[in-house]
């Protein structure tokens, strides 16, 4: 072979492989990931009414473990100027298009920009595999939601707060713990999932043996979920109801498996978690440096819900003035996720335009 053409083949070659390296170094120092390209529901589709007072519109941002998130934006229609900014998301199973979507309108409707935003692996959002849930990365989540919110140009980075239901009321304060540029937290009829997962409804399993026996269980499960090539779900709420069921029970039925709260992208509506998304929850403890937060809680609870013990122990935790517990008399745990009449929106209204200044 002709010296000038050999030679100008392995140029190209040794051209090609520098640039394919200067490539795959540039796509593995990039700070943030791409974009996940997602199929989003234009319609509204929630389980409550739109209201005619905010507007409403799909937003999408990255989380730091590269997986695309999706939450519904709500600003007051009279908003002029930076906002400040509430990010939004539970109960633990949901979707925002129920509760927390609730939350985010109503809370709009009181003069704060709010996104309502699905977790990672659920709902709209992006990550596989599905229904599997991170006390790590759901915290991370509420941390990519301030991440977004502090550089749009209608907010107030200095002003942005974080609200959780249910399970992810537990979540919001451990992610306030976490990062400080969270400014107030409230959570709403909140659990410990940490605690629940561990230790059982009221800690009935708090044991070593009861612990290692889910272990060994939820271990014996990911062999054969590996070996089926799937993951086994959960099964949501219970449905059909059984007659012996606790009150509780019939409580969460009444929400997810009927018109009020139904919703088809919701495991808790559908077929729940993956079997095996509690084990990291039963290795992990939250609260282990509650005293520590500085800035602003607001916890929310009924006195009639069985997760009330989660908020008053939790409360207990807490140091500072800055520190509040709600107690809405005769409220049930899933009376707050969508009973206007009964959900202190004014007073957490109130409790955000305090500490969001």
């Amino acid at each position: 072979m002709n010296k000038l053409i050999l030679s100008t083949i392995i140029l190209l070659i040794t051209s090609q492989i520098s640039y394919s390296q200067t490539m795959d170094n540039r796509n593995t120092n990039r700070s943030v990931a791409s974009a996940e390209q997602l199929t989003l529901t234009q319609e509204w589709d929630k389980v409550f009414p739109k209201s005619d007072r905010v507007n409403h519109k799909k937003v999408t941002f990255v989380n730091r473990y590269g997986i695309t998130l999706v939450a519904d934006m709500y600003i007051p229609k009279d908003a002029a100027g930076k906002l400040p900014a509430i990010a939004i998301s539970g109960p633990f199973g949901a979707v925002k298009e129920q509760s927390s979507g609730l939350y985010a309108q109503q809370l709009a409707e009181r003069g704060f920009l709010t996104i309502a935003f699905d977790p990672s692996f659920t709902g709209e959002s992006g990550g596989m595999p599905r229904r599997v849930a991170s006390p790590d990365i759901n915290t991370e989540d509420f941390s990519a939601a301030v991440d977004f919110l502090s550089v749009q140009p209608n907010v107030d980075a200095g002003k942005i707060g974080i609200l959780g239901v249910c399970g992810w009321g537990g979540i919001a304060i451990q992610s306030a713990i976490n990062d400080p540029r969270i400014k107030a937290t409230v959570a709403s009829t909140m659990y410990d999932m940490t605690r629940v997962s561990a230790n059982g409804y009221f800690d009935a399993d708090n044991s070593k043996a009861k612990r290692n026996a889910a272990r060994a269980a939820m271990a014996t499960q990911r062999t054969e979920d590996y070996r089926n090539g799937e993951y086994t779900r959960a099964g949501g709420v219970i449905d059909p109801l059984p007659e012996d069921a606790p009150q509780f029970v019939k409580d969460y039925h009444a929400y997810y498996k009927t018109s009020r709260g139904f919703h088809p992208r919701s495991g808790n509506s559908t077929d729940g978690w993956n079997l095996t998304s509690t084990l990291p929850f039963v290795n992990f403890k939250f609260f282990e440096y509650a005293d520590e937060l500085d800035n602003a809680v607001l916890i929310v609870h009924g006195d009639k819900a069985h997760s009330y013990y989660f908020g008053k122990d939790t409360f207990a935790k807490l140091k500072g003035a800055n520190k509040q517990m709600l107690t809405v008399k005769g409220a049930s745990h899933c009376d707050l996720y969508d009973q206007i009449d009964i959900i202190p929106f004014d007073e957490i209204a109130a409790f955000y335009k305090e500490y969001l200044k």
